[in-house]
């Protein structure tokens, strides 16, 4: 997967683990991550989420057949976070033929969560 010139490298993403229904990533909390006051974005948190959900929902279609598109998602930002590492792991709730549910949990280094996010995804056919 090429992720050059994209959000994913704009906000740093990077791939630890790519499994069948689970996708594990990281993020700093940067200059690029930050909001004016100097806390992890929530958007860049919600960024994350679906880029977790998208890149596990591309391991479950068939690509020659189908593609996948964000449809839904939504965020509680539990911890702040100034600095540092936060990871996104992301697991599928529901695989049905046109739709994907994936919860994904963010925490920091200290395993303690930052953000649970809910992310619907829509499976439809390549035209």
């Amino acid at each position: 997967m090429n992720t050059e010139n994209t959000l994913i490298s704009a906000l740093g993403i990077e791939f630890v683990e790519l499994g069948n229904g689970k996708v594990v990533a990281t993020m700093p909390v940067n200059e690029n991550t930050r909001q004016p006051f100097g806390f992890l974005h929530g958007g860049a948190s919600v960024a994350l989420a679906e880029t977790v959900a998208s890149v596990g929902a591309v391991q479950l279609i068939d690509l020659d057949k189908e593609i996948c598109f964000g449809l839904e998602i939504n965020a509680n930002h539990i911890k702040a976070k100034r600095e540092g590492l936060v990871t996104a792991t992301g697991t599928v709730m529901h695989q049905g033929r046109t739709t994907m549910v994936w919860d994904i949990k963010i925490t920091d280094e200290e395993e303690q969560l930052i953000c649970v996010s809910r992310c619907t995804m829509a499976v439809v056919p390549k035209r």
